[in-house]
């Protein structure tokens, strides 16, 4: 028993993969068994006992049960629960079936043998996702694909080459045999596309959204207004469309998005730094419960520790500029063009100014009303997740830089304010088409200020996508494919032009990175937060017009 308990641990580990095994050879046996010529003598006794009815029934049965066995494998090495309780019943009513298939005793025997090696596993099986959470991959389904080819083939060959020693009742049973296998395995394709067709439309259930009504809203707020570790773009947490996970002590959570089977995690944690690492593991078992592909999205060089910690690949998606305001200055031939800009709309009447959250509601028909127009000349339209949109309960969340001019609001950008002063940000930034020309630059020069006086460290100008990947020929490929969108993918995205534009405000730029658990997941990982981020296919394939700045 000690040796037994020194050992489980890892028996444990492995459980799944022989469990997985165990269940693919059982299914790979019944459905060549069901493709290839039962033995005449045996059939022949069990004909005099055993309605023919009944074998028909069980040839067909047990080649089903094979194909779902094959399925389950895949559950199985995913360590699901309801895999593990699905393949102990598939191999007894298997094992049941195989007497009335010709009194194939050997074939009972090998899966009484398979669910005894698989019963005592349990404890490998901790995820409680339903079957219906299982992730099926083409690569999965076409694997099961192969092996009923490959069943079906052998079926072929057993009964071209069979020798019923030219006995006529020999041969009636044989062509009896042969309608009964093409029926068996005819019967395990069809439910091979019916459930390929099922996973392809079926959608996992998901957590249900925070919205603002929702009393873990408060917490949010809370927390954001009080937090010793958090990102500029933590404050997209108030744009309800989050789900989240939050520490036993309540001082610190985890916000991400759902899409299919694709957690997907904005930065870190938020709030107390000694609580990160538990969350982040509590954020990656959920998921793993789930059958869910976990992600940290826009993770800086600071996190990185804790996802190598948690077992993740991490590739880089770009990076982001942040100007130290202490040190910013217009003096300078270097600052002579932006210089210029902020002094001619100065001149032209413009005025800045920093309108607190509860003064927004009041202004917030005028902004809307800028807001469209924005919008009518870019048409990307409103984002979500990983950028915000003109909500005005959002908006209303925030304080509102505006730039007026000749006494009205020709601009705004929505602040993202952080409870330490290490940076602030900003969100939406939206602006006339009549407003000053360079106004943007006359909204950050001042705006750069206002955060100095406030006492903030620096200005956080996001990320630039793809920025700084490299294309040497032992670069990782999505860092050479990265490079290459980032060169060539002007159609797609301004993805050069929004670098130029930060690089003359002479920015630190430091990396940003994606982590997932598998390297492979991640190309499926950015594209499900492109959709996040666009509102679905539609969104993501309309083409946003290149005007001017911003």
């Amino acid at each position: 028993m000690r040796l037994y308990g020194e050992l489980k641990p890892a028996l444990l580990a492995a459980g799944p993969m022989l469990a997985a095994i165990a269940a693919a050879s059982s299914g790979a046996m019944l459905l060549a068994s069901g493709a290839t010529p039962s033995d005449p003598s045996r059939l022949v006794e069990l004909l005099k006992v055993t309605p023919t009815v009944l074998i028909e029934i069980s040839h067909f049965l047990s080649s089903v049960l094979g194909l779902l066995l094959i399925l389950l494998a895949f559950g199985l090495r995913s360590r699901l629960d309801a895999a593990w309780t699905a393949s102990l019943v598939a191999l007894l009513a298997a094992a049941f079936l195989a007497p009335f298939k010709g009194f194939n005793w050997e074939e009972a025997a090998v899966l009484i043998g398979c669910f005894l090696i698989i019963l005592p596993l349990h404890n490998a099986f901790p995820r409680a996702a339903g079957l219906s959470r299982m992730e099926v991959t083409p690569g999965w389904l076409a694997s099961a694909a192969a092996v009923l080819g490959g069943a079906a083939l052998l079926g072929w060959w057993s009964f071209a080459h069979a020798d019923y020693a030219g006995e006529p009742i020999w041969r009636v049973m044989g062509d009896q045999d042969l309608t009964r296998a093409i029926r068996a395995t005819g019967g395990a394709a069809l439910f091979l596309l019916l459930f390929g067709v099922w996973r392809l439309f079926a959608m996992p259930a998901t957590p249900s959204v925070a919205g603002d009504d929702d009393p873990d809203f408060a917490r949010v707020r809370a927390i954001l207004a009080s937090a010793e570790w958090a990102q500029p773009d933590s404050n997209l947490a108030l744009l309800g469309d989050k789900r989240f996970l939050f520490s036993p002590s309540g001082e610190t959570f985890l916000m991400f998005g759902v899409r299919g089977r694709s957690w997907i995690a904005m930065d870190g944690p938020v709030g107390r730094a000694g609580e990160r690492m538990e969350l982040l593991w509590r954020f990656r078992e959920l998921a793993d419960a789930h059958a869910a592909r976990p992600a940290l999205y826009g993770i800086g060089p600071e996190d990185l520790p804790d996802a190598v910690e948690l077992g993740f690949s991490i590739q880089k998606i770009g990076e982001a500029a942040a100007v130290p305001l202490d040190g910013f200055s217009l003096a300078g031939r270097r600052r002579e063009v932006l210089r210029r800009n902020w002094r001619k709309a100065g001149e032209s009447g413009a005025t800045f100014e920093v309108i607190p959250p509860e003064g927004v509601p009041d202004l917030i028909d005028e902004l809307r009303a800028i807001s469209d127009a924005w919008l009518a000349l870019h048409s990307g339209g409103e984002k979500s997740f990983s950028l915000g949109g003109f909500v005005p309960r959002y908006v209303a969340e925030f304080p509102v830089a505006i730039v007026r001019s000749a006494g009205r609001v020709v601009a705004f950008a929505t602040l993202w304010p952080m409870a330490s002063r290490r940076a602030l940000s900003m969100d939406l930034m939206r602006y006339n088409d009549d407003a000053p020309k360079n106004i943007m630059d006359f909204l950050f020069v001042e705006l750069f200020e206002w955060g100095r006086v406030q006492g903030y460290q620096a200005f956080d100008f996001g990320a630039a996508p793809l920025a700084g990947l490299e294309d040497r020929p032992l670069a990782p490929i999505m860092s050479r494919v990265g490079r290459l969108l980032f060169e060539r993918g002007e159609e797609i995205y301004n993805f050069r032009g929004v670098r130029r534009y930060k690089d003359k405000y002479d920015p630190l730029w430091q990396p940003r990175y994606i982590a997932a658990p598998h390297k492979w997941q991640i190309p499926m990982l950015l594209a499900d937060v492109s959709l996040l981020s666009s509102g679905g296919m539609a969104g993501l394939t309309r083409r946003t017009k290149k005007t001017g700045e911003g």
